[in-house]
């Protein structure tokens, strides 16, 4: 009944369902990209070396002559594996320690909100490339640099609803009863955060993307020749005035794709509001 309510309350919000609609076409695009990609994203052709968009290449070909079009869609592969990788790992990490900061108060709640303090007095996209650049440049070490660098922010939401779901008069007449704090923690509080986790991954998916892009193109995400959205925009920089197709259709990814989620997450926050706005 309550998902029943909350399904509706998203679907009233056209935002919320365009972004969600714009998503689930990302996401196929990254499936059948082997099967929908015209041409081999990292295939060569000195012959056509940034040509424009053309009845051939519809997104015209970069400076080594491959076509954007296939690098976009197989670029949407590393971005949307980085988001979905990284949020994991973030959430993995960050709603156990939540629950157990919130749970357990005390020195408990105050070693670990003190270590989550530390790590947000430095902006989150330093510390991703601090990590990336210490485990060393390429997706996989990308995606982990951005799943921790996100984690605090899933300890910050799950401590709050935490704390503040273990005051009620449910809770507390489990203890009544004799429940182990384990069990009231697993069964009864751990699944009524769900909904600010839920809102706090959708951003954080948003925020991912765009991680991995900048990390991308910096040369400490997905490694050349293989395509992502973010290196392609390094290698766009030095024929903005030439080529500007080579920075207009991979920069349109990055900003519909984080868009679409942002809306997604909007839409979410409001849909699971329990006071139902």
């Amino acid at each position: 009944m309550v998902r029943g309510r909350a399904l509706n309350r998203f679907l009233k919000r056209p935002a919320a369902v365009a972004g969600l609609v714009v998503i689930v076409a990302f996401v196929a695009l990254a499936v059948l990209a082997p099967l929908i990609a015209p041409f081999d994203p990292i295939a060569t052709s000195w012959t056509a070396i940034r040509k424009a968009p053309s009845a051939l290449h519809w997104m015209g070909t970069d400076e080594n002559g491959r076509d954007v079009l296939s690098r976009v869609l197989f670029g949407a592969r590393a971005s949307l594996l980085a988001g979905v990788v990284s949020v994991s790992i973030a959430a993995g990490i960050g709603v156990p320690a939540g629950l157990l900061a919130g749970f357990a108060g005390g020195w408990v709640d105050a070693v670990l909100s003190r270590i989550v303090d530390a790590m947000l007095a430095c902006p989150f996209l330093i510390l991703a490339i601090a990590l990336t650049a210490f485990l060393g440049p390429n997706l996989t070490n990308a995606m982990i640099a951005i799943g921790v660098s996100t984690a605090p922010r899933f300890m910050r939401v799950a401590r709050a609803a935490t704390q503040e779901i273990a005051g009620l008069d449910y809770v507390q007449a489990a203890y009544t009863l004799g429940t182990t704090p384990l069990r009231i923690a697993v069964r009864h509080v751990a699944p009524n955060i769900l909904p600010p986790v839920l809102v706090q991954a959708s951003l954080a998916l948003a925020a991912a993307i765009i991680a991995e892009a900048s990390l991308s193109f910096l040369g400490l995400g997905q490694q050349p020749p293989s395509p992502s959205w973010g290196s392609m925009l390094n290698s766009a920089q030095r024929f903005l005035t030439q080529a500007p197709w080579l920075a207009v259709f991979p920069g349109l990814a990055i900003f519909l794709c984080v868009l679409s989620f942002n809306l997604v997450g909007d839409g979410l926050r409001d849909a699971l509001d329990p006071r139902g706005r």
